[in-house]
């Protein structure tokens, strides 16, 4: 009997659609759940008469897969995963590959891959993004690992990902260890991002302009028409012209409290370990705690007072305002999730090809855009651009789209909107093309203070120096630490 190409663990949603796909292009996979009944469910319906083997032990699994074994794992992130891992061990043979295609925080994506190194196994952590859909008909997938399990699942992941207009895959190697995960993390950040700017131009277009979720539907159908072209502008399109079965649109009907995973978190905090200044996917993910606030928020807005919304201009240029502000914090927003990758593949060896990954977001994942093109010719042009904003077209983007992007934060902020990610944005901005901010007084104070010591801008860089500021104070410093 043939033996099976693959074997995946883990019949929810995404694994039956990413068996389904990957059976529809010609590969024969074997199943395992650790309930039974799913197999028996699965092969009895969607998988009936198709290559696909149910297996009800692990072993089964094992034993139909063709060498070197490719096992892939599609479970719950955490623990479920080093527990399969410990089971799958013994079962397996040198040169034999675990795959972990969940959303698995990458440090422990680093961890396993020695583990299962020493044990003389061979190991993928990837990043799957497109949702179930993505998973059917074609994600977007980050593999990252060991480079020597690439070549044996390289036809599989090519095959099943989606593919951009010239038939390029949105699947490529993306470096050792825990690089394909953390990529795949950034991306999550990236789509909390989106998002919360999406909601903020929504917000203003409701609260500001009074628009109804129909005239929004125009506003989003015409802008994914254009440069903000994209899945996630396409999918709020559509949302504004659901109607429930009383013919009221249904996103007013939708309580304004926003549930996370925690991935956008994990991409905060690796920013703050790298000393990247990721504010507006931290901005994005502080917005879904505000939002969990609601009973608190119902409370206070009986008892704070804040400016009574008003519009009195061109409607139509705001909404063209809004677009322009809501496409140059995008271009923030991707400029920050590259830098941190830049970061991070600095401190951890990585050799990421930047280019590379805005193609394999071309097509398949939740951000995915034309825009990402774009993002693609800056690192063709340019490998070792040190941000996105300075690369020739995001630079004309962002004197294009500044003046509007400018007005409409005003117009917020004057009318009492929130629009923590637009602003964070332009603050990032001006502060990314300030020659001089105010942290000279920062460091002197830190120096007052903490005896910290500062440098000087008549010394060269890396000699510090210590003020005894109130003339009580000796002349000991504080040792030096760079974030």
């Amino acid at each position: 009997m043939k033996k099976s190409d693959i074997g995946l663990i883990g019949l929810a949603v995404m694994g039956e659609n990413l068996v389904m796909n990957m059976e529809s292009k010609g590969f024969t996979v074997s199943v395992y759940n650790r309930t039974a009944d799913k197999v028996t469910n699965f092969l009895n319906g969607r998988a009936k008469g198709k290559n696909i083997v149910g297996a009800f032990s692990l072993k089964e699994l094992v034993d139909s897969l063709e060498k070197p074994r490719k096992v892939m794992m599609m479970i719950k992130a955490g623990s479920a995963v080093d527990d399969m891992i410990e089971s799958l061990i013994p079962l397996l043979e040198e040169g034999d590959i675990i795959i972990d295609g969940g959303n698995s925080h990458f440090p422990d994506t680093m961890r396993r891959t020695a583990y299962i190194e020493s044990k003389g196994l061979l190991y993928i952590g990837t990043g799957v993004s497109g949702g179930e859909e993505g998973a059917l008909k074609g994600p977007s997938m980050m593999p990252g690992g060991s480079p020597a399990a690439w070549n044996s699942v390289k036809p599989i992941f090519q095959a099943i990902c989606a593919k951009v207009e010239d038939g390029s895959p949105c699947c490529d190697w993306v470096g050792e260890n825990g690089a394909g995960h953390f990529v795949k993390m950034v991306h999550n950040g990236i789509e909390y991002g989106d998002m919360q700017l999406i909601c903020e131009s929504y917000q203003l277009m409701r609260d500001l302009l009074g628009m109804t979720p129909d005239g929004m539907h125009e506003v989003f159908r015409e802008w994914n028409e254009g440069e903000l072209d994209s899945y996630l502008i396409e999918i709020t399109r559509d949302i504004l012209a659901y109607k429930d079965t009383d013919g009221a649109p249904v996103v007013d009907k939708i309580l304004d409290t926003a549930g996370q995973k925690g991935t956008g978190k994990w991409t905060g905090i690796a920013a703050l370990d790298e000393g990247i200044p990721l504010t507006l996917i931290g901005e994005a993910v502080f917005a879904r705690c505000l939002s969990a606030m609601k009973d608190e928020r119902v409370a206070a807005s009986k008892v704070l007072s804040g400016p009574a919304a008003s519009f009195d201009g061109d409607k139509k240029a705001f909404i063209e305002d809004i677009r322009n502000a809501l496409f140059a914090s995008k271009v923030v927003s991707y400029a920050q999730g590259y830098t941190l990758m830049r970061a991070a593949a600095k401190t951890y060896g990585w050799n990421l090809n930047y280019g590379g990954i805005a193609l394999m977001w071309r097509g398949g994942c939740i951000i995915r855009s034309v825009f990402l093109g774009k993002i693609k010719e800056a690192f063709d042009n340019n490998a070792t651009l040190p941000n996105l904003l300075l690369d020739p077209y995001f630079k004309g983007v962002m004197e294009n789209a500044q003046n509007g992007w400018r007005r409409v934060c005003a117009a917020a902020l004057t009318n009492g909107i929130p629009v923590p990610a637009m602003t964070s944005a332009l603050c990032y901005y001006d502060g990314y093309r300030c020659e001089r901010l105010p942290a000279n007084l920062l460091q002197a104070q830190r120096d007052y203070f903490g005896a910290h010591t500062y440098e000087r801008t008549d010394a060269p860089r890396g000699e510090f120096f210590h003020t005894n500021w109130t003339g009580e104070g000796g002349d000991t410093a504080a040792s030096n630490y760079v974030v």
